[in-house]
C-alpha cells in the first residue's frame, strides 16, 4: 500500500500523521488518508477537488504532474509527500 507522508510544518496546522493507504492513483491515495481525517481534506484540496495552490505533491520523487485530477499513477510500494509549497523573496 502507498505511503502518504504530510511534513511537519502541515502537522504544526492540522493533526495529519503519516499513513498507508489503498489507492493506485494520488487521489486515491489522498482520499483514502482523507476518510480518517476529513479536516485534513479541504486543507489540501480546493472546492473543486484540486490541489490547493499553496500545497505540493511528490510522488516517489517526482513533482505532480495533474494539480487538477490527482491521476498521477503511484505504486503499491510507493511514497507520496503532501507539503506547503514556500514563497517569497
Amino acid at each position: 500500500m502507498p505511503r502518504v507522508v504530510f511534513t511537519q510544518n502541515l502537522r504544526r496546522h492540522i493533526d495529519c500523521p503519516e499513513c498507508e493507504v489503498a489507492g493506485g492513483t494520488v487521489r486515491e491515495a489522498l482520499e483514502a488518508a482523507f476518510a480518517d481525517n476529513p479536516l485534513l481534506r479541504g486543507y489540501v484540496l480546493d472546492d473543486q477537488g484540486a490541489l490547493r495552490r499553496h500545497m505540493g505533491i511528490i510522488v516517489d520523487g517526482e513533482a505532480l504532474k495533474d494539480r487538477n485530477r490527482l491521476s498521477d499513477p503511484v505504486s503499491s510500494h510507493g511514497t507520496i509527500h503532501v507539503l506547503q509549497a514556500l514563497s517569497g523573496g
